[in-house]
């Protein structure tokens, strides 16, 4: 999903297995595939409407950043939720996001900051509408933009499985959460990167990051 402020020309086509991995991730992170689920090919993509080749690449994937796992006799199967080690991954992330909020701050376009703001603005509005499915979309496209505008491939390989676990584990507790008040903080993050605020944008991921390292705490203890 792009969402695009002034009616520009389409996003540069995906390339299939992209496509495939970005249905799989939704499929996961709104636990469509629970957490232990066995993964069959022929049920994904009748599910995801793609083909075999696509798909296998996709999993491929996501097998290598730990959201897939390999189990004896069992095959393929979605990996746990393993709340007790969430508060690490988004120790590991901050240092991640820091990075690319602070690259993203001195390297999006003009466009490209528009395009984060709209996203991050309708965050909110799916937020006071509890409307998660449109949210978690959102969410989504945001982080495509600011990987995109941070032009950091090997900071944002390395972030991206930790997104998708953040975002699964919020879905899954997601009652215990401020979804409004994550919304603002994406916001936040929006305008300091669109202003080209580089000390700003690291305030913005801390305050982020922050939010969601307590949120996490009312789940884990």
């Amino acid at each position: 999903m792009r969402i695009n402020p002034e009616n520009p020309a389409p996003a540069e086509k995906k390339r299939a297995a992209d496509i495939a991995y970005d249905k799989l991730e939704s499929l996961i992170v709104t636990m469509e595939l629970t957490p232990g689920a066995p993964i069959i090919e022929a049920e994904l993509i009748q599910k995801t409407g793609l083909g075999r080749t696509p798909l296998r690449e996709a999993l491929m994937r996501m097998s290598s950043n730990g959201l897939i796992r390999q189990m004896p006799r069992r095959g393929l199967v979605v990996s746990d939720i393993e709340a007790s080690a969430h508060l690490s991954l988004l120790e590991t992330r901050r240092v991640l996001e820091r990075l690319i909020a602070q690259n993203a701050a001195e390297r999006a376009s003009t466009q490209q900051g528009k395009e984060l703001v709209v996203c991050a603005e309708q965050m909110l509005i799916s937020a006071k509408r509890r409307t998660l499915t449109e949210y978690m979309e959102a969410d989504q496209a945001f982080d495509h933009i600011v990987q995109d505008a941070c032009n950091n491939p090997s900071a944002v390989a390395a972030v991206i499985p930790l997104i998708i676990k953040s975002r699964r584990f919020w879905y899954a507790y997601q009652h215990e959460g401020d979804l409004e008040e994550c919304a603002r903080c994406h916001l936040l993050v929006a305008k300091a990167i669109a202003k080209g605020k580089k000390e700003l944008a690291t305030k913005a991921i801390d305050g982020l990051m922050d939010y969601l390292e307590s949120f996490a705490k009312t789940t884990v203890v």
